[in-house]
């Protein structure tokens, strides 16, 4: 039985979005419900590049640690994130509840999906996380944060 997902995926994701999830699907083993980490191609999303995003998943205590972030996304959070935990930086932009999200994504075992809505400062993005399997758990995240 399956944890209630607090990031539910919303019935229409935008196209990018939809691609990530198709992708992330395509990955899956046999009879598993989840992909390996160890088959994620991120060139394999050239359209996703600038807002792509791979977490690293630490057990006891859980942490989240920026493996591989987009160019676009690394702009707008501040700077170089690639190596650096979650919670050793200041999160904005298409960042925002990020860790929640992450925390959620690995309880629920599903993906899960967050949007920020900018309103009359702009600022708004739709993010959508994905656990992949590695080494007997939750051991990567893949993502991608489109604005909006």
């Amino acid at each position: 039985m399956t944890a209630n997902n607090p990031f539910p995926l919303p019935a229409n994701l935008s196209p990018s979005l939809r691609r990530l999830l198709t992708y992330w699907e395509s990955l899956k083993r046999g009879d598993n419900n989840m992909p390996f980490w160890d088959d994620v191609n991120p060139s394999a999303l050239p359209e996703l590049a600038g807002g792509l995003l791979l977490m690293d998943v630490f057990a006891d205590p859980e942490r989240f640690r920026f493996n591989t972030v987009g160019g676009e996304l690394a702009k707008r959070g501040g700077g170089a994130l690639s190596g650096k935990f979650a919670d050793e930086v200041v999160l904005s932009d298409g960042l925002k509840f990020l860790r929640a999200q992450c925390s959620a994504t690995i309880e629920a075992r599903e993906p899960t999906f967050y949007r920020h809505g900018g309103g009359d400062n702009g600022g708004g993005f739709a993010r959508l996380l994905a656990p992949m399997w590695g080494g007997g758990r939750i051991g990567m995240l893949l993502g991608a944060v489109e604005t909006q």
